[in-house]
């Protein structure tokens, strides 16, 4: 067989590096019942009562590493940065720690729920005019 047909045969690529932990993680969860939360801009903070994360067993290290990143707000996409981890795998992780009350989730607020600018604009001018 040519070295060709040996590449073929080799199913993984180094690079890709792990493919498992992922799953590992997640005990081989692809979503959380909190997934539709939890898009790339919803903003994770930590619940002010939480004071050592650590001393629950029942957390992973990933999840604990999101407890003490989110003291300060951070995006969904953010803590997939800093964690450099899947967004997938990241949501599975923060639905856990909203069910388990360590993180709340909110969303800024949609761009089509926002005060039109021209209303705006006319309540400064009214303003204004007083």
């Amino acid at each position: 067989m040519s070295g060709d047909g040996q590449a073929r045969s080799h199913w993984f690529d180094d690079e890709a590096g792990p493919v498992v932990r992922p799953y590992a993680m997640t005990r081989g969860r692809t979503s959380h019942a909190a997934q539709h939360r939890l898009d790339l801009i919803a903003v994770v903070v930590t619940e002010a009562d939480v004071d050592d994360p650590e001393a629950d067993v029942t957390l992973s290290p990933e999840h604990v590493d999101i407890v003490e990143l989110c003291r300060s707000p951070q995006s969904v996409a953010e803590l997939a940065a800093e964690l450099d981890l899947p967004i997938g795998v990241v949501r599975v992780l923060v639905g856990d720690l909203v069910d388990e009350e360590y993180v709340h989730v909110t969303r800024p607020v949609p761009p089509a729920e926002l005060p039109d600018e021209s209303i705006l604009r006319d309540v400064i001018n009214g303003l204004r005019a007083l």
